[in-house]
């Protein structure tokens, strides 16, 4: 089949409002191989430049033999409908994954097995939410915890810089902190307030088996009433010339040293 055949064939490049909604576009190389190795039934059109048709002739291959469109961009065409320079030359426009539901993600997990989740009170930069996702993956992190009402989706740019890790970490949707808190602790999860000031010393204490790391925005941090109602405070301590890390960065410490003191 010819590539103008299946382009034919495909959706129209600019799909209803009603589908943007549904929809992504993801792009880098990683990021795209992930979405094809987890979940190739979500994608609805791929983009890429000539020199990828190497990489992602399997790609290619599943295109056809599903009447999924493909199209041959140049790098500058990829750049727009991107809207990145970062593009790695392929993009896939594909089905967003709904929010997991915080009893199902609970119940992936056997009770006496060890687990961490990370909640983010009010963050918001995609590179940020792409850095964070790429170290939970990492570190074997079951989820991020999201409130419903804040907005905080993936982007492309998010993926990108997760490279992979979008795939592998779910955002887990909650409508009422009080409720999910409840869960969390009927699960015996121990809530951990990442703090900047008044925390305990992350590397003077042991970390729960079971831990809900609770991340805030750089600028405003988490409310008041989030802090207020986890188990305990923790902090980085550093050397004082810079009042703190990137909410990325102290992600990937929080993730890292419960990794290590939570092996079997």
């Amino acid at each position: 089949m010819h590539e103008r055949d299946v382009d034919r064939e495909s959706r129209p490049l600019h799909p209803r409002r009603e589908q943007r909604q549904s929809e992504l576009r993801v792009f880098g190389l990683h990021a795209c191989l992930a979405v094809f190795q987890r979940r190739r039934a979500a994608i609805r059109k791929v983009y890429l430049e000539k020199d990828r048709l190497g990489a992602l002739r399997e790609v290619i291959a599943h295109c056809v033999a599903n009447r999924i469109g493909y199209r041959l961009l140049p790098g500058e065409e990829l750049e727009k409908l991107t809207k990145s320079q970062h593009h790695e030359g392929v993009c896939f426009e594909v089905l967003r994954a709904p929010l997991l539901p915080l009893d199902t993600a609970l119940a992936a997990i056997a009770p006496e097995r060890p687990a961490w989740f990370a909640w983010l009170d009010g963050v918001g930069n995609p590179h940020n939410l792409g850095a964070m996702l790429r170290s939970a993956a990492h570190f074997g992190c079951a989820g991020l915890i999201v409130p419903r009402d804040a907005g905080l989706g993936l982007s492309g740019a998010a993926c990108r810089v997760a490279e992979g890790g979008a795939e592998a970490v779910p955002l887990i949707g909650i409508d009422a902190a009080e409720s999910a808190i409840a869960i969390l602790h009927r699960h015996r999860f121990d809530l951990l307030a990442t703090v900047v000031r008044g925390g305990d010393d992350l590397f003077a204490v042991p970390l729960p088996k079971r831990a809900v790391f609770v991340m805030g925005a750089e600028e405003a941090g988490m409310s008041d009433v989030l802090i207020a109602r986890c188990d305990r405070r923790i902090g980085i301590p550093g050397s004082g010339a810079v009042e703190s890390l990137n909410v990325s960065a102290a992600f990937a410490v929080f993730a890292a040293l419960w990794a290590s003191q939570s092996r079997p």
